[in-house]
């Protein structure tokens, strides 16, 4: 499938996530016979070997990591924010290089009027995926799913479900609280994925605590369509993270991370106080962490680096290409297979 293409259309319930286990894998049309991938929702619409998505991290997922995770077999992402569509067309023009789908997310709270452009540069780009969180994001919802692209949002709490589904949304990305960067820390990924599958009929990724196969066979038996992957990005060549944070990144343990708002608070952001960020700890954090309406009242401003992460840069060893960590994630077809052969017998 060509990165342009926005042929079909979002589905309901029925193959969301895998198939049965005589089903689980099925031959890729574009990369030939011999290509097997896990089938769901998620592979079948973009035409994906790996039911993977790359985060669209901002700072971090530009068109070169986007264009990486693409040319392995998964969906990469672009993270945007800033009004400059010409610099957002240089990224695409790399994101959609690999001839394949591609996609790109927006935080809808840094939007305003005219940013539509920035859409529209995405879906003349030939984005296939366009995600939008945080914030007034249903005004885009229409723009994108007329122009035959999947509209998703990320979601918390069934409330944010509810709302996405009244605003026509085609795709949920279920983010947990282990999640690296900004999001809602209430509820950990696979109780809220629980949560969420038996809520609704739409599609749904799995998103925060998924760095391995053995965490995208976890999401997928549970029945999501696909996971959405951050973290174990973070440190990859083509990541435009600097070294240094690579390098916290892969010496960081399980509990080296921590969901806060004083890093916003501390560097001035504008982020909503009502999504937190998760990021590896640091001095700053350790003094101000619980103090968060003190630091509100009088602001210690902080130059100390931010290393956004979720808990699963514990599991980060390297600094690696993008697609080893794709080739990686796409040995959960084999731990799929294994549960199948023990449960069932075949």
């Amino acid at each position: 499938m060509a990165a342009a293409s926005h042929a079909s259309s979002a589905s309901g319930r029925q193959g969301r996530g895998i198939s049965g286990c005589g089903e689980a894998v099925t031959a890729s049309s574009s990369t030939g016979d011999d290509e097997r991938v896990l089938r769901t929702w998620l592979t079948e619409r973009f035409d994906l070997q790996v039911p993977v998505v790359s985060a669209p991290m901002a700072g971090v997922s530009g068109g070169a990591l986007a264009g990486a995770v693409s040319a392995a077999g998964g969906l990469g992402l672009v993270g945007w924010v800033g009004p400059d569509v010409d610099k957002l067309k240089l990224e695409l023009v790399t994101a959609a290089q690999p001839g394949r789908a591609f996609g790109i997310g927006f935080l809808a709270w840094t939007m305003r009027p005219g940013d539509e452009q920035l859409v529209d540069a995405a879906l003349e780009a030939g984005a296939s995926l366009v995600c939008i969180s945080y914030g007034d994001y249903e005004p885009y919802v229409e723009r994108i799913t007329s122009a035959g692209a999947v509209a998703a949002t990320q979601v918390g709490t069934l409330d944010d479900v509810r709302r996405a589904t009244d605003a026509g949304v085609n795709l949920l990305v279920v983010r947990g609280g282990e999640g690296g960067g900004h999001g809602r820390d209430a509820v950990a990924t696979l109780p809220l994925l629980q949560a969420v599958l038996d809520e609704t009929d739409l599609p749904v990724v799995a998103a925060g605590g998924i760095a391995t196969a053995r965490g995208l066979a976890a999401v997928l038996a549970a029945g999501a369509a696909g996971g959405w992957v951050g973290t174990a990005f973070l440190a990859t060549h083509e990541s435009a993270y600097k070294d240094g944070h690579k390098d916290a990144v892969v010496a960081a343990g399980l509990d080296a991370s921590l969901h806060s708002t004083v890093f916003d608070i501390g560097r001035g952001s504008p982020w909503p106080p009502e999504f937190g960020g998760r990021a590896l700890r640091n001095a700053y954090s350790d003094t101000w962490h619980g103090r968060e309406a003190e630091l509100r009242a009088a602001p210690v401003p902080t130059d100390e680096p931010i290393v956004w992460a979720g808990q699963v840069a514990g599991l980060v060893k390297e600094k690696r290409p993008a697609s080893e960590v794709v080739a990686e994630l796409a040995d959960a077809e084999r731990l799929l297979a294994e549960v199948c052969t023990r449960t069932t017998g075949g």
